[in-house]
């Protein structure tokens, strides 16, 4: 079977370890670009890549990072995602797992409305409210971007006048203002790696900093994680509907809660901690999602 992979770049660490398992798995891995898709409206084929008929070429796709795009580009890609899985590709992650991740705003919501610990987070377009919310906060949170990933663009506020100057230009620059109270962590948090229904890996992150991304300098560790942490990471890919995903865990002093779930993850930092073959999992999940 022909396995697609929707990735920026197929050099990178991670999909060139997925197509080694694939063609270990007697596959061949198919690398796509969303920016060299065609899509025909009364046109056929519908969906075609360099001439090739996407849909009935290939058994199923994954979806690695839509990559830096405009909203355009964003809604164009999620859109394509939908159109193939409606004509009969599978796709993993599904479309609507992707658009419930990649909203930070969106993620939080769900977890939170079935009953999954998540810290204290205010969402407005109003920097007054989200003045408030700051001094409500003890004057000490975290200014977060709605869509991001890797830690790029998250402050933490520890002082008054600078929040309003921040809440203010991020106002001006028409950007919703995402405040969340900042948990004292100790320069640690839990990253859990999800595959269909099971938890395949885990880690923790360490730093010195109190940004705890692998990109930005924090160290893996290697992590047995419990039962509640297991369950925690279960329950939060079901609420979203993701089949495999990255779920952030902090351990505060009220127990364990639940910041993020990437849809689109890396795991180049947990593989250096793990005896599993991450991409040995994922692409036998691929191979059971498969059409045949």
């Amino acid at each position: 079977m022909k396995i697609g992979i929707f990735t920026r770049n197929e050099h990178s660490w991670c999909s060139r370890k997925l197509r080694e398992e694939i063609i270990k798995a007697g596959h061949e891995p198919f690398p796509l670009k969303f920016n060299r898709v065609r899509i025909n409206i009364g046109i056929k084929p519908s969906i075609s890549y360099d001439g090739l008929d996407l849909v009935n070429e290939l058994s199923i796709a994954l979806v690695r990072p839509l990559g830096r795009c405009s909203v355009d580009e964003c809604f164009f890609r999620v859109d394509l995602l939908h159109k193939l899985e409606r004509m009969g590709l599978p796709v993993v992650n599904r479309p609507l797992a992707i658009e419930r991740c990649m909203n930070k705003f969106t993620c939080l919501a769900l977890l939170e409305e079935s009953g999954l610990p998540v810290p204290k987070t205010v969402v407005t377009e109003n920097p007054l409210e989200a003045l408030k919310a700051f001094q409500e906060m003890g004057c000490d949170a975290v200014v977060k971007p709605l869509f991001g990933s890797r830690g790029f663009g998250i402050s933490r506020l520890r002082d008054e006048d600078v929040a309003k100057r921040v809440f203010s230009d991020l106002h001006f620059m028409r950007h919703i203002l995402y405040v969340q109270e900042f948990i004292p962590h100790g320069g640690r948090d839990i990253r859990l790696f999800v595959v269909g229904d099971e938890l395949v890996a885990a880690m923790q992150r360490v730093s010195s900093y109190w940004k705890t991304n692998i990109s930005l300098g924090a160290k893996p560790t290697p992590l047995a994680p419990s039962e509640d942490l297991v369950d925690l990471a279960l329950r939060a890919c079901r609420v979203l509907g993701c089949e495999i995903a990255g779920v952030d865990v902090i351990e505060s002093p009220s127990g364990y809660m639940v910041t993020e779930v990437n849809s689109q993850p890396g795991w180049m930092g947990l593989q250096a901690v793990t005896k599993v073959n991450i991409a040995a999992k994922v692409v036998r999940y691929l191979v059971s999602k498969a059409k045949r």
